[in-house]
């Protein structure tokens, strides 16, 4: 039997940590880490609260997607609706269910978790969790008041398909989107959709309250 393949938790051990930079949601620290052979290094990387994002696929195989401007790099990019962890120890579901309906103004019956990354551990502890939502409706009430980058957003349904094909061509790059895409799409090509994990399933990096 091969060994399973899995991220394991570990945590080397810290001398000194600043905090130099702070932000209106993140921020910047500062480690002074031991390696493995005694000597200590410094290491920056963004405090980031945590994200969710909602691949939201309709009753014609389509997922629902935005366009919107991401100034760092001066792009509009097609991405999945997503936000942050406002709240501490907020339920992840609760966190998606909301950005479906802001982004979105849609709602959904039932929700499985795709997949749980970090963005970029190099550099970030951000880690998001990507929701898969089916059983697709219009939200009830009204739509939610958007502005700043928001209130530039264009809608669209998209087949899984194109949007896969999209990734590998290299003209979608937002990273939910990316990971969203392929894992629905290999969810698909193997066991099913129902053997996906439940909504409210563990995660370690974000530990939430029900």
């Amino acid at each position: 039997m091969s060994k399973e393949i899995a991220d394991s938790p570990q945590e080397w051990r810290v001398t000194a940590t600043s905090t130099p930079f702070t932000g209106k949601k993140t921020g910047v620290r500062t480690d002074e880490v031991v390696m493995p052979d005694g000597s200590v290094v410094s290491r920056d990387y963004q405090v980031h609260p945590g994200s969710v994002a909602v691949l939201a696929l309709d009753e014609d195989g389509r997922v629902l997607v935005l366009k919107q401007y991401r100034h760092p790099v001066r792009q509009k990019l097609w991405e999945i609706p997503a936000g942050l962890l406002d709240v501490p120890g907020e339920n992840p579901l609760h966190a998606a269910q909301r950005e479906l309906y802001e982004e979105a103004h849609a709602k959904a019956e039932d929700w499985r978790v795709l997949a749980d990354i970090y963005t970029s551990p190099g550099g970030s502890d951000e880690a998001v969790r990507v929701f898969l939502a089916r059983g697709i409706a219009e939200a009830d009430g009204e739509r939610f008041a958007v502005e700043d980058e928001e209130a530039d957003l264009e809608h669209a349904r998209v087949p899984l398909a194109e949007l896969v094909r999209g990734v590998l061509a290299g003209q979608l790059h937002n990273s939910c989107l990316v990971v969203g895409v392929l894992a629905l799409s290999a969810a698909l090509a193997g066991e099913g959709l129902d053997a996906l994990r439940p909504a409210d399933a563990p995660w370690p990096a974000r530990p939430f309250t029900a």
